[in-house]
């Protein structure tokens, strides 16, 4: 095993981007930073294809050692880009690990945001559980553990996605303003205080052009409302009068059909009786209370405003005010955590009984402080994440909550996942169909994604992204709106 642990630079000739990017994800694995102009390894990459295999060479400089490696794998099926970018990483993964030795990697080869899916293509191909499980382990290296978890999860999805017809959508409200900024937080919040007010008339103004235009595509086109997702930022730290607005936006935009209307009121710092009140009258019947961790001195690490008592107060205020189903977000691998505060973490929540956990792996990402300035923060390793992971998974699962959906992110602690766990009928509709991407998502609001579900035309997903950057958006939101309605025209 090599000790010297960096990369100096990448040849990879004319292979293009995408494989570029599976290169970064695999050097992320092997904790492998790229760092042009250091003192690491060089890489040179040359990937060669028949009929029937795919052989990768890697040629590995570090100063005056050289060392030329090349390995060989079999194709799977028929040769597509697909099957191009699976052998280039399984390859990689194991001539990288001749050298640097092979990491404990739960999830081997398979880094996609969204594995599950691989799982429904599979399925609709005819495969059986047991091909699937097969293949995940065979192919993408993915352990039996999580190739099982992964099978269950899609398993189960199956009957909801299917009471999505090609007439539904769902639709996505994003409110970019927050109390303040977490340490791993890179949304694109803005900071709701006093003096971004105008801000935050403005955003309402173009708020409601996006949702005039929204009820016009979708009496045009007959479509029909299944779920609203209001998320952020954090959408209740509007005023209660913008709050009020907000709600009675999104009812706009629903029907008699509408099965799911979700507020994102994360922070117990936000929430006031009125809002509550607000949530209740209008129909609002899952509601996002996050307290992330039950430990206060890493509330106050990671600039949380709020107790762990305030997080029971709000849940226990909820209850009384609302019938709304409670979802609960927890992450795993925050600054300085052990294994035992998580254990009374979850403790803590499962007193609680809220209907639905979400479980995260902490994720470093571009634009956060805590990316930004790592150095500054003791992380738990990749082993002490994974067992946080076994015991939230065994403690969720002893309680009787069931995974319903699952993604990942890059930089994510553990080479671990994020997991929505539920009580029987009680998951959210929106989480499952957002990630699936079977299901047209109107996206409306700052940072708001619009993908249209159609197999009209060369490809089967069509997007349009609203700027991150509020004042873009409110500069450009009739742009947005028009693009939108050009691609419900061509696609819908």
């Amino acid at each position: 095993m090599h000790k010297n642990r960096f990369i100096a630079g990448i040849d990879i000739g004319t292979e293009g981007e995408i494989v570029l990017k599976m290169i970064k994800e695999l050097l992320l694995l092997f904790h492998l930073p790229w760092q042009e102009g250091s003192s690491g390894a060089k890489l040179k990459i040359e990937n060669f294809f028949s009929a029937s295999w795919g052989k990768t060479v890697l040629r590995w400089e570090l100063g005056l050692e050289k060392r030329v490696l090349s390995r060989r794998e079999p194709i799977v099926g028929i040769l597509s880009k697909a099957e191009e970018h699976r052998l280039i990483k399984l390859n990689l993964f194991f001539l990288l690990g001749k050298i640097y030795g092979l990491p404990v990697a739960p999830w081997g080869i398979l880094h996609g945001i969204r594995p599950t899916k691989i799982i429904h293509r599979y399925i609709d191909s005819g495969k059986s559980r047991a091909e699937i499980l097969q293949k995940c382990e065979r192919d993408y290296l993915v352990s039996p553990q999580k190739a099982k978890l992964l099978t269950d999860i899609a398993f189960f999805q199956r009957p909801i996605l299917k009471t999505s017809t090609p007439q539904t959508v769902s639709i996505y409200i994003g409110v970019p303003f927050c109390r303040s900024r977490c340490l791993y937080c890179s949304f694109p919040a803005n900071i709701m205080n006093e003096k971004n007010m105008p801000l935050v008339d403005a955003f309402m103004v173009a708020l409601k052009k996006e949702v005039e235009a929204t009820k016009e595509l979708l009496q045009h086109h007959h479509l029909k409302v299944q779920n609203v997702y209001i998320g952020g930022g954090t959408p209740s730290s509007l005023p209660e009068k913008y709050f009020a607005q907000l709600l009675a936006y999104a009812r706009e935009m629903m029907d008699n059909s509408t099965y799911e209307f979700t507020v994102e009121a994360g922070r117990p710092d936000t929430l006031t009786v009125e809002k509550m009140q607000l949530m209740a009258d209008a129909g609002v019947d899952r509601i996002s209370l996050n307290p992330q961790t039950m430990q206060e001195k890493t509330l106050h690490l990671i600039g949380r405003q709020h107790t762990p008592q305030d997080i029971v107060h709000s849940y226990e205020q909820l209850r009384a005010y609302t019938s709304a189903k409670i979802n609960m977000d927890l992450i795993l691998g925050l600054p300085n955590e052990t294994v035992a505060e998580v254990a009374d973490t979850l403790t803590q929540v499962l007193r609680l009984a809220p209907e639905d956990i979400t479980v995260h792996a902490l994720a470093l990402k571009k634009g956060s402080n805590l990316k930004i300035n790592q150095d500054k923060w003791q992380l738990p390793s990749d082993s002490v994440v994974q067992e946080m992971g076994r015991i939230t998974e065994e403690a969720l699962v002893n309680a009787r909550y069931v995974p319903y959906y699952l993604y990942r992110q890059g930089y994510i602690s553990g080479q671990l996942e994020n997991i929505g766990y539920a009580q029987p009928g009680a998951w959210s509709m929106y989480n499952i169909q957002i990630m699936s991407e079977k299901q047209t998502i109107l996206g409306i609001g700052g940072n708001a994604s619009t993908k249209i579900v159609s197999e009209r035309g060369e490809k089967y997903l069509h997007t349009v992204f609203n700027p991150k950057d509020l004042l873009t958006y409110l500069r450009n939101v009739d742009t947005y709106i028009e693009k939108k309605r050009v691609l419900a025209a061509q696609y819908l």
